[in-house]
C-alpha cells in the first residue's frame, strides 16, 4: 500500500473543503476570516522526516472538518482548517503556534506529533489561551487543563503489552527506543512495571532519529539473551532495525513487543517475514471489526484515492479525526467556541463514540478513558486478539488532579 503524496492530496482537496494550509500543501496561503466561519488549526509534520505520521494526520483532520461541514457545520457556521507544516522543525513549531494563537486566533490547535514538539507549543498556546488537543500515543504525565489528550499513555497501552510479554515469553526484558523525551520516559515506565512485577530490566538503549545501522546493538541484544525485546523506535530511519533484526535471524528467536511499531505503518513497508509475530497494544487499528470503524475506513479511502492509494489508518493518523470530532461535539455541548466553556464541557466527564470506540474525558487529567487492543502482525496485517475495555489514564493520578488544582501546567515523570 503506497502512501498518498502531498501533491496528490492537494489535487483531491476541493476549494469547498474549507481547508487552507500554511507552508504545507499550498505554501503560505491566507484567507480573510468570514463572519460565518470558525477557524481551527492543525500542526502536523507533512515533510522533514516525520511526514509518514503527519500526512495521514492532516488527511484525517481534513476529513473530519469536511464531515462536520457537510452535516451543517458548527453552531451555524462552517469550519475552516488551517493546516500548518512545521517540517519536523522545532523553530517552525513555535512560529506557527504563535501565529495560530495570535494572528489567526484559532479556536483550537490539533497538534503536535512528537512529545518534543508538543512541549514546544504547549506553553505557547497555554500562555495565549488557545486550546491544544493532543491525539498521539505518548509517554504520559502531562497535567495541563489547556491540553486535552486523546492519545493513549504507557499505563493504557505500555503496561498491557509488557504484561503480555512477561506472561507469554518470560521476565527478562530488553528495551530500545528513539533518543528523545517520549521514548526515554516510556522506557522508564516500562522499567517500573517490569521491576514491580518481578521481572528483570536488562537494558534501555536509545538511538537518534537518523540512525540506520543497528548491527552492534543487535549483537548486544543477542549477548544479553532477553526473553523478549520491547521497542519504541520512531521514524523512517529506524525501520532499518526491523529489517536487520530479521536478517540476523532473530525475529523467530527472541519475541518482540512494541509501543510504536505500526504507527508509522512499518508493517506495510516491511515484508511479512521481517515483522510477522510482533505484538503491540494500541487504541486503534484499521482492522477493528466494528461497524463504526468499517464505515470510517471506507469514507477515508473513498476521500483519498481508494484502498490502494490511501494510507493505512493507525492510532496516530486516526487520532486527529477523533480529536477534531470530539472537540466539535464539546463545542456543541458548550454552545460556544470559547475556550473556558469548551474545557468546562469536556471536564464534566464528556463521552464520545468514534471509530476506536467510546472515549470519556477524565476530569482529573484531561486525558481520555478508552479501549485498548492487543494485536499481532500476521501476513503484514494486524490480527486483534484481545480488547481491554475502558483503560484509565491514571499514570500520574497521585500527582495530577486538575479538579483540585486547575492551574497545574507541567509534565510528571515516573517515580522509580
Amino acid at each position: 500500500m503506497r502512501s498518498i503524496t502531498r501533491r496528490k492530496f492537494l489535487a483531491t482537496s476541493a476549494a469547498g473543503a474549507a481547508v487552507a494550509t500554511a507552508a504545507g500543501f499550498m505554501g503560505n496561503v491566507r484567507f480573510a476570516r468570514a463572519d460565518d466561519e470558525i477557524v481551527i488549526a492543525s500542526l502536523f509534520d507533512q515533510s522533514g522526516g516525520l511526514d509518514v505520521y503527519g500526512t495521514p494526520m492532516t488527511m484525517c483532520a481534513t476529513l473530519a472538518v469536511e464531515e462536520i461541514n457537510a452535516a451543517g457545520g458548527l453552531l451555524g457556521k462552517k469550519l475552516r482548517l488551517i493546516s500548518y507544516d512545521p517540517q519536523s522543525n522545532m523553530e517552525l513549531y513555535a512560529q506557527y503556534a504563535q501565529e495560530a494563537a495570535l494572528k489567526e486566533k484559532v479556536a483550537v490547535v490539533q497538534g503536535a506529533i512528537t512529545s518534543a514538539s508538543r512541549e514546544v507549543i504547549r506553553p505557547i498556546l497555554g500562555e495565549n489561551k488557545t486550546m491544544l488537543w493532543y491525539s498521539v500515543i505518548y509517554e504520559g504525565g502531562v497535567c495541563d487543563m489547556n491540553n486535552v489528550v486523546s492519545g493513549a499513555t504507557p499505563l493504557q497501552m505500555g503496561d498491557p503489552v509488557v504484561e503480555y510479554g512477561m506472561k507469554n515469553y518470560g521476565k527478562k526484558v530488553y528495551y530500545i527506543g528513539a533518543d528523545y523525551n517520549a521514548p526515554q520516559i516510556i522506557g522508564d515506565w516500562g522499567k517500573k512495571y517490569v521491576t514491580e512485577n518481578g521481572g528483570e530490566w536488562l537494558a534501555k538503549n536509545l538511538f537518534p532519529l537518523d540512525v540506520t545501522e543497528f548491527g552492534p546493538e543487535i549483537s548486544k541484544i543477542q549477548a544479553a539473551k532477553p526473553d523478549f525485546l520491547y521497542t519504541c523506535l520512531v521514524g523512517g530511519a529506524h525501520i532499518s532495525f526491523y529489517r536487520q533484526w530479521a536478517a540476523a535471524g532473530m525475529l523467530k528467536k527472541i519475541p518482540m513487543v512494541s509501543f510504536t511499531f505500526g504507527v508509522g505503518n512499518e508493517h506495510k513497508s516491511l515484508k511479512p517475514e521481517e515483522c510477522d509475530g510482533i505484538v503491540s497494544a494500541q487504541p486503534y487499528f484499521q482492522e477493528l471489526e466494528t461497524d463504526a470503524n468499517k464505515a470510517f475506513v471506507q469514507r477515508f479511502q473513498d476521500r483519498f484515492g481508494g484502498p490502494d492509494k490511501a494510507p493505512y489508518l493507525n492510532s496516530v493518523g486516526s487520532g486527529s479525526y477523533i480529536g477534531t470530532w470530539f472537540w466539535a461535539e464539546a463545542v456543541k455541548k458548550a454552545g460556544t467556541i470559547e475556550r473556558e466553556a469548551v474545557l468546562k464541557a469536556l471536564a464534566t466527564g464528556m463521552s464520545w463514540d468514534g471509530p476506536s470506540g467510546k472515549l470519556t474525558v477524565d476530569p482529573a487529567s484531561m486525558h481520555c478513558i478508552q479501549d485498548v487492543h492487543l494485536a499481532k502482525v500476521e501476513g503484514g496485517s494486524w490480527k486483534v486478539f484481545q480488547t481491554i475495555p475502558q483503560m484509565r489514564p491514571d499514570d500520574v493520578k497521585d500527582r495530577c488532579d486538575l479538579t483540585k488544582n486547575p492551574e497545574t501546567a507541567e509534565q510528571f515523570t515516573p517515580q522509580i
